[in-house]
């Protein structure tokens, strides 16, 4: 049996056993016990995760992908999830901490790094396939146009490795794009020092409108005009580093308070 890649869930199987292992070598082991893949396909990362000494999971949106995967890898078990990710409430399946690996649907990557966001104090280490442009902006520091909400968000609680590129021709089908394998090793301080919730809203309200100072792009926070005088209002976001953010979070936090 084998399975057909299925563009409406962005299938592109990787093919190639050398890029597999190294995608898997990249996993540390450190301060967990369990491994979560996302859209194992054909399993071509599940047979070298399952060598490993670790707890592996693995979650399939795909039916026909999962009656391959029962039937070619049965010590998985009842730890094969049939279900999205996006929509899987991790806490329901997972108590401990837990390491995601994956070569993601390109469609949906992005919003797999935000629901790993969300669950960050469980996810100490990330690895996966991107399409190259999505890792480079995860990875970006600032003062770029590549620069934006991914790449602060995930650079805030997590250090970005970009490990190396991967060409279409090793995926069936190829896609039209090049791909990129980043690590992401979640920071030892786990919390920022200011409101995260707080801190999430500035950065998206920031970015909306890239093009704009903050004293502008910030307008619905109602900022102070003594705030606004700050010079770290007449600034873009895509200067801005993480640090900036964490200020700016606190000084709306602050303004909010006294007036």
């Amino acid at each position: 049996m084998s399975v057909r890649p299925k563009k409406h869930l962005g299938q592109h199987f990787l093919t190639d056993q050398n890029i597999a292992r190294n995608i898997v070598d990249a996993l540390s082991g450190e301060g967990y016990k369990d491994v979560l893949e996302i859209g194992p396909g054909m399993g071509v990362l599940t047979q070298y995760l399952l060598k490993e000494k670790l707890r592996i999971h693995a979650i399939e949106v795909d039916s026909e992908s999962v009656e391959y995967l029962n039937q070619s890898f049965p010590l998985l078990g009842d730890r094969l999830i049939q279900g999205d990710f996006l929509k899987l409430r991790i806490e329901d399946h997972f108590q401990d901490q837990l390491a995601i690996i994956g070569n993601f649907p390109y469609n949906i990557s992005s919003q797999i790094v935000f629901r790993a966001l969300e669950n960050r104090r469980r996810i100490p280490e990330f690895v996966g396939m991107f399409q190259k442009e999505v890792a480079e902006r995860i990875c970006e520091p600032p003062g770029s146009k590549t620069y934006g909400i991914l790449s602060v968000l995930t650079q805030a609680f997590y250090e970005t490795d970009y490990l190396f590129t991967v060409s279409p021709s090793v995926f069936d089908p190829p896609p039209k794009v090049s791909s990129a394998v980043l690590r992401l090793r979640r920071k030892e301080n786990k919390s920022l020092d200011c409101d995260e919730k707080l801190f999430f809203r500035v950065v998206k309200t920031a970015f909306q409108q890239r093009r704009k100072t903050l004293r502008n792009s910030l307008k619905s926070f109602q900022l102070g005009e003594n705030l606004k005088e700050d010079t770290i209002f007449g600034q873009r976001p895509e200067q801005l580093g993480v640090s900036d953010f964490v200020r700016i979070t606190n000084l709306i936090a602050h303004d909010a308070i006294s007036t």
